[in-house]
């Protein structure tokens, strides 16, 4: 019997990861053009580790949509429940024409992991649609380590989705 869960365990878990493979595999990338666009980028210090190498993902895509360094505002915060409140200001600035949050929650001990998220994704969504601005979603929420860094991919996919929007 206990050999038959192991099995069955491996299987869930090789299922998952093939999933995850193809994912990343298959995700379609478009080429935007967003140069003069305006962007401003609110960004975690907490596993700041992870949140740096985001921010540079990030730069990457706003170099690669022909966004100049010049038209970014960037912010550091100390954690991801302050996001939400960093973005309200610069939306009330009224000069950006999309928001990104980057930033990073690692799954603890605690129910706190799942506080943080839901107050961040809120917020978020709470800022987007009361000023009506695009905002990239680049927290990553993950369990560990291991996977936060498999996924550094996002901060530069928060941006793209983001300046998709404020294209429109």
């Amino acid at each position: 019997m206990m050999r038959m869960a192991q099995l069955s365990v491996q299987s869930v878990v090789s299922v998952y990861l093939w999933n995850i493979f193809m994912q990343i595999e298959n995700k379609e990338v478009r080429k935007i053009s967003a140069a003069g666009k305006k962007v401003g980028i609110v960004t975690s210090r907490f596993n700041r580790e992870i949140t740096e190498a985001l921010l540079q993902s990030a730069k990457q895509a706003l170099k690669d949509a022909g966004v100049a360094e010049a038209d970014c505002q960037f912010i550091s915060v100390a954690g991801a429940m302050e996001i939400p409140f960093a973005l309200q200001k610069l939306a009330h600035d009224k000069t950006f024409d999309c928001l990104v949050a980057i930033g990073c929650v690692i799954r603890g001990e605690t129910p706190h992991f799942d506080y943080v998220c839901k107050m961040a994704q809120e917020g978020l969504l709470r800022v987007s649609l009361d000023n009506a601005i695009p905002i990239g979603f680049g927290i990553i929420t993950v369990n560990d380590l291991a996977q936060a860094q498999s996924r550094l991919r996002l901060g530069g996919e928060a941006v793209l989705a983001a300046l998709e929007l404020a294209l429109l």
